[in-house]
């Protein structure tokens, strides 16, 4: 179990290294999730441990593909990790937030099938999800989260936004828009924030099957395969990430089916109450399993 003590992270697998990247007195109103678009933990690490002559960065928190946790600034302090942003009329979060980096490569290429992140490395189909942003850009390779970072980033959130009596929990993306894309498609942030924060308006929307069986797919059109069987008229479904004509959907209930359904075939449910225990099941997804690469199919559009 996690707790901050002196301003500092306690915990299971949690470790300091001091940078000398940060600030003066930080007394924050935010936290901002970022990927590190790094190989790996220990890369970042460094890079945020090392002063440069120039583009020096840091942030509080290092969160690593295996749950590890390493601090580098103590959460009073400011760490550079917001650059040029504004929220809600205030310039400069790095003044105003708690930062972040999860060890994750981000937007990736797509080279025939392979899987491919800027600096090069190769991914395994298994490793990646394909999505557009919530802010555009088309369908394209996101660099999965393991289900363990997920779990300690939602630890994480929950006992800042209660220790600092924060105000919200931001993506990078939010606060830089238009110049960042962090953390990304493949991080349940609104999931996470509404459990952070006790807040129900955020929960994903709920949707009912139309048709008489619906196919749920791997991708955002009728060349992905199925992940599951048919989904039968009337099945309720969570909107995970909504888009223009395919929308990503998680079959409510204990099934931890999600996939992709053409958006002619659901309908808006009628809301109901549901309990902190559904927000935990939404914020918290396993990493991707099988293989996510295209496969021509002539199967209906749906």
């Amino acid at each position: 179990m996690l707790s901050v003590q002196n301003h500092r992270l306690v915990g299971d697998r949690v470790s300091f290294r001091a940078t000398p990247n940060h600030g003066g007195e930080l007394r924050a109103r935010y936290l901002v999730f970022h990927y590190t678009a790094g190989r790996s933990a220990e890369s970042s690490i460094e890079s945020m441990c090392t002063r440069k002559p120039q583009g020096n960065a840091s942030a509080h928190l290092v969160l690593a593909r295996d749950g590890r946790i390493v601090q580098l600034v103590p959460f009073n302090i400011v760490a550079w990790h917001a650059g040029v942003s504004q929220w809600n009329g205030l310039v400069g979060l790095n003044q105003a937030s708690i930062g972040i980096e999860m060890d994750n490569a981000g937007a990736m290429s797509r080279v025939g099938e392979k899987f491919v992140a800027w600096f090069g490395k190769e991914y395994a189909a298994s490793e990646v999800m394909l999505a557009e942003h919530k802010h555009g850009g088309g369908v394209r390779p996101w660099h999965a989260y393991t289900e363990v970072q997920i779990e300690r980033a939602l630890e994480l959130a929950e006992l800042l936004v209660n220790h600092y009596r924060l105000e919200d929990v931001l993506g990078h993306d939010d606060i830089a828009r238009g110049r960042k894309q962090d953390p990304g498609p493949a991080f349940p942030l609104a999931s996470i924030a509404s459990c952070a924060l006790g807040r129900t308006s955020d929960l994903p929307l709920r949707y009912v099957v139309t048709s008489e069986t619906l196919n749920i797919r791997k991708g955002p059109d009728a060349s992905f395969d199925p992940v599951a069987p048919p989904l039968k008229k009337g099945t309720v479904v969570l909107l995970l990430q909504p888009a223009d004509r395919w929308s990503k959907v998680e079959v409510e209930g204990p099934t931890d089916i999600e996939g992709w359904v053409n958006n002619s075939f659901i309908a808006r449910a009628r809301a109901v109450t549901r309990q902190r225990g559904a927000m935990k099941k939404s914020a918290v997804k396993k990493a991707p399993k099988k293989p996510v690469a295209r496969k021509r199919s002539t199967r209906a559009r749906r």
